[in-house]
């Protein structure tokens, strides 16, 4: 059996191929252009694969995902040059007759850390799964169901009490300013200090107000949702940051709440690479076959 993957975020897109043991045999990845340029070449990509069994694709938004509207499968009002109101979804059933799945990209990086918990007999009942990189967003899953009915959950852009060293920044959102993913995406480094995030180095104050964001929103999530682990995945982050996370965490909730040790709770990806999404894809693609 072949299941296929489409990863498809604002810079880059990541095809790959892979088995019912979720195992990626084959895979390609090229920047985000156009839309048309874009699901072109992933067109071509998976025209390759004669046999081809089921798809499942994880983009970025905001996207549609109830299945009962006549934009189903779009990608809708995302700030992405060209892409608003792409059919994304159509577009591939207009080329591909196999079971495909739909979903947010975060959705799919959160159901590939669920799939690999449970490969290492570790059953979650529930996880949340950020990324932060271009953007902020969050997938929920709960007894192995996705949160969202009226639509996907938008947890990059909750607001959170300003850190007194950074009240002078605006936000980079263009619909909030200071949200969640105004505050912390890796676009916010040139925005506060002139330089890349991966040229500011970690002693660097900045990334203290960054921690001191991000621990608020897993304080959010934790007291609204409580689940099992929140994990922390993308450019932005790696596991020196998520130490200062955690510190944070532990200040700000005081003890209110019981979590568990804070390096189980709060975590990076299990998956290298920033992969989860690929390995959740080929589980949901599957799932989709299945029904």
């Amino acid at each position: 059996m072949l299941l296929g993957s489409i990863e498809a975020g604002g810079t880059k897109f990541v095809c790959a191929v892979g088995n019912e043991d979720f195992r990626t045999i084959d895979k390609t990845v090229f920047p985000t252009t156009t839309p048309e340029e874009t699901l072109q070449k992933t067109v071509a990509y998976f025209k390759k694969f004669n046999s081809l069994n089921a798809l499942a694709i994880s983009s970025f938004g905001p996207i549609e995902i109830r299945r009962n509207s006549p934009k189903y499968g779009f990608i809708t009002n995302t700030p992405k040059k060209g892409w608003a109101n792409t059919d994304f979804l159509g577009t591939l059933k207009k080329q591909f007759d196999i079971p495909m799945f739909w979903t947010t990209d975060v959705n799919g990086s959160a159901y590939g850390e669920y799939v690999i918990a449970s490969l290492f007999n570790e059953m979650l009942d529930s996880l949340v799964y950020y990324t932060i990189g271009t953007g902020v967003g969050a997938g929920v899953i709960i007894d192995g169901k996705f949160v969202g009915t009226r639509g996907h959950t938008e947890m990059g852009h909750v607001y959170l009490r300003r850190h007194p060293d950074d009240l002078s920044f605006k936000g980079i959102c263009p619909y909030h300013g200071d949200c969640l993913e105004g505050l912390v995406s890796g676009p916010t480094f040139e925005a506060r200090t002139g330089k890349k995030g991966q040229d500011v180095p970690l002693t660097d104050h900045v990334w203290d107000i960054m921690a001191y964001y991000v621990a608020q929103a897993a304080i959010q999530t934790t007291l609204e949702l409580r689940p099992n682990r929140i994990i922390f995945g993308g450019g932005v982050v790696s596991e020196p940051f998520l130490q200062k996370v955690r510190e944070q965490f532990a200040k700000l909730l005081n003890g209110y709440v019981e979590v568990g040790p804070l390096n189980d709770y709060i975590k990076m990806p299990m998956a290298k690479h920033n992969g989860s999404a690929t390995i959740g894809d080929f589980a949901l693609a599957l799932r989709e076959y299945n029904k």
